[in-house]
């Protein structure tokens, strides 16, 4: 069995990190019947329109994180296809791991403007990664 590089796990935690998000949104909902306000999963998409406050933001730092997951899984494909040092790959999968992480914990506490120069930093590690090698 051959193990992973780092850039590997990585991408394993950014597949992983929408679902943590849907995860959070869904909390409310967990634990109570449909019609005392539990998830709908006859209506999810009417349920989560309604969700408000942190919730909300988890669900939309899901939508988010679904939306900057294919640059960063383009990059590291490109990055290996130019066969890049995998230190330097690895160090940038880090990052953008890292400004994923610390972006959805900024959206949830509701750091708007400190959260948009956060994903600029994700997106810049991912666009990085098409240059590298």
């Amino acid at each position: 069995m051959t193990s992973l590089t780092i850039s590997q796990l990585c991408l394993l935690v950014a597949c992983v990190l929408p679902i943590v998000c849907a995860g959070l949104a869904k909390s409310k909902g967990f634990g109570k019947r449909r019609r005392d306000g539990g998830f709908d999963n006859h209506q999810p998409r009417a349920w989560l329109a309604n969700l408000s406050g942190w919730q909300a933001r988890a669900h939309a730092a899901q939508a988010n994180s679904w939306e900057a997951l294919p640059v960063f899984v383009a990059g590291l494909f490109v990055a290996h296809q130019h066969q890049a040092p995998q230190a330097t790959v690895d160090a940038l999968a880090l990052g953008f791991i890292a400004a994923r992480i610390a972006f959805v914990g900024l959206y949830l506490a509701d750091q708007a403007t400190l959260r948009s120069v956060v994903w600029l930093a994700g997106l810049v590690t991912s666009a990085a990664l098409f240059f590298v090698g």
